[in-house]
């Protein structure tokens, strides 16, 4: 029996649970969201204790490896509906920006011949169920970067579109200019050097 499968998850107040036979849903302050359970998977809600417990039918290799699987998918939604996800990028660079325009991200990150001085060099669409907020719009030199935040329920979302975003521009090894994560470590590489003094 999985460890990780056999846990209940814990259903806090203000979220909703509906489970009506392989589809389960879930609803609470941040917003909604729905699932279709894989085969052999199952999932039965105590309203009572305020627990959702996740079964499996069989014991084969492939349900075995959807137990646990299903079981953190479900507590994710449940965490997502309540509190929400979230993921900061910052952006480093000389003259690199980002802002919203609408339902766009625009993004200035230091590709030549791309943009103008009133048009971005990209404009990524946000998904709906996605909210990005900009904190800091342009950077200041290498050392101070522009920010901006994306937020939502669905945690495949977030990093989904957060990553999508960091692929346009990953940060490079020598300066670091790029786009990253706000937790994220660049290993940094030192340039040529030039020998003084060379006849």
């Amino acid at each position: 029996m999985s460890r990780i499968g056999k846990k209940p998850v814990a259903v806090p107040d203000g979220v909703k649970v509906e489970i009506a036979g392989s589809e389960f849903k879930v609803s609470g302050p941040k917003g909604e969201l729905s699932w279709e359970l894989p085969e052999r998977i199952s999932a039965r809600y105590d309203a009572d204790a305020k627990l959702i417990q996740v079964e499996r039918v069989g014991d084969e290799k492939q349900a075995r490896a959807l137990h646990g699987t299903s079981r953190a998918l479900l507590a994710n939604m449940i965490h997502g509906v309540n509190q929400g996800y979230e993921r900061r990028l910052l952006v480093y660079g000389t003259g690199y920006s980002c802002n919203l325009k609408g339902d766009f991200l625009c993004l200035n990150v230091g590709f030549v011949g791309r943009g103008s001085k009133n048009k971005p060099q990209f404009e990524v669409p946000v998904p709906d169920g996605l909210e990005v907020v900009v904190e800091t719009p342009a950077a200041r030199g290498d050392l101070e970067p522009a920010k901006f935040l994306v937020r939502g329920c669905d945690k495949q979302l977030v990093g989904q579109f957060a990553a999508e975003v960091r692929r346009i521009r990953p940060p490079e090894p020598y300066k670091g200019k790029g786009i990253r994560y706000d937790d994220e470590r660049v290993r940094r590489k030192q340039g040529k050097a030039f020998a003084s003094g060379a006849a």
